[in-house]
């Protein structure tokens, strides 16, 4: 009689199969670990209050003279579209990638509760209150941690999607930022959620509060045109509130979406100088910041 067994499948096929069922099982965290390790990143959480947040970086010397920060965005907020998540942290680890890969001296740096828990964090932290007083205070500690640790003069500031309006936030309320480029940026939380029509953000800052201030700082605002999620209306709106500034661009990309493209289209830009047609002036900046 002639029996037939089912074939075996080859070692390569099983272990492929083996590191796809544990690759899908493992944590936000476990995941940033590994990619940190693939890079020569290291992970450190940086104890800023009322929220420490986590950071990762290649081995620094100190005194460089500027540091790229990466900002997360809003990460994992919503588990289902009217339920929080109970975890922010990104599953999509795109702002990791872009930071771990830029060979400016950079710093990736996670939102409050992403990737590290504290009695602080409730899922009203990465809802309405996602732009908070006390999400911007944590932040903005985090910077002077940062700075304490490198001795860095000043920071750019690179935000993706909701840390582009947080980018926005420190940048007018400090004076050591030297410019902010953000990627499929939400430039304006109000405009964004009635837009979307949303509920209002309830307990967030609007960076147009600050317009004055930030009409002083070099920014350069790439859109996905593609992007459904934070669509180009939102720049346009951002930039027609702003009024006269003396150092704004934006730009379009072709065919890029809220998460996709960005890698490819970053490459290209990360290193171009922003066009400006004149040069703000400090001592004007720092009035602004001071008085405004």
């Amino acid at each position: 009689m002639l029996i037939i067994r089912p074939a075996r499948p080859p070692v390569l096929l099983l272990g492929a199969l083996l590191a796809l069922a544990l690759g899908g099982c493992q944590s936000p965290q476990q995941r940033l670990g590994e990619l940190a390790g693939q890079h020569h990143q290291q992970l450190q959480t940086l104890d800023a209050k009322p929220l420490p947040l986590l950071s990762g970086a290649p081995n620094l010397q100190s005194g460089v003279p500027r540091l790229r920060i990466y900002l997360e965005g809003d990460g994992h907020a919503w588990a289902t579209p009217s339920q929080p998540s109970l975890d922010p942290s990104p599953r999509d680890l795109l702002v990791a990638r872009l930071a771990f890969s830029d060979p400016t001296p950079s710093l990736y740096l996670a939102r409050p509760c992403q990737f590290v828990s504290a009695p602080g964090c409730s899922p009203r932290l990465w809802t309405n209150q996602r732009f908070s007083a006390d999400v911007l205070r944590s932040l903005d500690q985090g910077l002077d941690l940062i700075k304490a640790r490198y001795g860095n003069h000043d920071f750019e500031l690179i935000g993706y999607s909701g840390g582009a309006a947080l980018a926005l936030l420190l940048a007018a309320q400090r004076d050591d930022v030297a410019s902010v480029q953000t990627l499929a940026g939400n430039l304006s939380p109000r405009q964004w959620a009635r837009m979307q029509h949303l509920s209002p953000l309830d307990g967030s800052l609007e960076p147009l509060e600050y317009r004055q201030r930030l009409a002083q700082i070099p920014q350069r605002h790439l859109t996905g045109a593609a992007d459904t999620v934070v669509p180009a209306a939102v720049v346009h709106h951002y930039l027609g509130e702003l009024g006269a500034a003396p150092c704004v661009e934006t730009v379009s990309l072709a065919g890029v979406t809220h998460d996709a493209g960005w890698e490819t289209a970053w490459a290209q830009w990360r290193q171009a100088p922003l066009k400006c047609a004149l040069s703000p002036d400090p001592d004007s900046r720092k009035a602004a910041i001071e008085h405004g």
